[in-house]
């Protein structure tokens, strides 16, 4: 196991010390960036020295991101960043796709024209990338692409279990684009096309319903990339396929 302490991405300034949900929100973008790796530990006392703050705070964002999943704390080694079972990304995946038919119908946000300038910025960029781009830079414009669906999302508890399972789904996508980094990025530039147009419409209704479509699609590239047990396969399929309808 590797032991943890600084990666490349800078901390966000603010005025005062960052507090629980600050250091949460940053541990999560590491994961989700790859900066913390699955086997990577993670040191309450250096990440407090970076942050500049006592242990519990980092002990309680560390406590918070543990019931994601995607962190774990054993006996004699500390807290280690984990993969997330296939079991447990079919139940992220069905949670997201219920999530998704609540955008535009609870609260909704009214659709500016800063979002649409936004949008266009992540589908010029994702329009540049190719089979040979890594990971940071696929998960980069999906990391701000959640930003922007969550800034539509008026109801502030749906917005936090939004962005609670994107964390969790994200943690997933490294090992789909580095096996399928084509078929993702043509499904990313196909989303952004979507949302193109449902902004250009102001039609927040339509923003849920594309998302509802395209999580489906990404979580069978997902299982097509990660699941050499056709039978396993077969079994999470047919959960998704009952419990997922609208």
């Amino acid at each position: 196991m590797n032991d943890i302490t600084r990666p490349e991405i800078d901390w966000p300034q603010s005025d005062g010390k960052p507090g629980v949900e600050d250091i949460q929100q940053l541990i999560l973008k590491r994961i989700c960036f790859l900066d913390y790796v699955p086997g990577d530990r993670l040191k309450e006392a250096e990440l407090a020295r970076e942050f500049g703050v006592s242990r519990t705070p980092v002990r309680d964002a560390i406590s918070r991101i543990s019931h994601l999943g995607l962190v774990e704390t054993l006996n004699g080694v500390g807290t280690v960043v984990v993969e997330l079972s296939p079991e447990k990304i079919a139940e992220v995946y069905d949670v997201r796709l219920h999530l998704a038919t609540l955008i535009g119908t609870s609260t909704p946000v009214r659709i500016e024209e800063s979002h649409l300038t936004r949008l266009r910025a992540l589908l010029r960029e994702a329009q540049a990338l190719d089979g040979e781009t890594g990971t940071r830079q696929y998960v980069q414009i999906n990391y701000r692409l959640h930003g922007l669906t969550r800034d539509l999302i008026g109801n502030s508890v749906l917005r936090s279990f939004w962005t609670q399972a994107f964390y969790q789904a994200a943690s997933t996508w490294h090992r789909v684009v580095d096996t399928r980094a084509d078929a993702a990025i043509d499904a990313l530039i196909n989303e952004l096309l979507d949302l193109e147009a449902a902004l250009m419409e102001g039609d927040i209704v339509a923003v849920g319903h594309i998302q509802y479509v395209h999580i489906g699609y990404g979580y069978k590239r997902i299982r097509m990339a990660l699941f050499d047990d056709p039978m396993q396969e077969k079994r999470l399929d047919s959960d998704m396929s009952g419990s997922s309808r609208t």
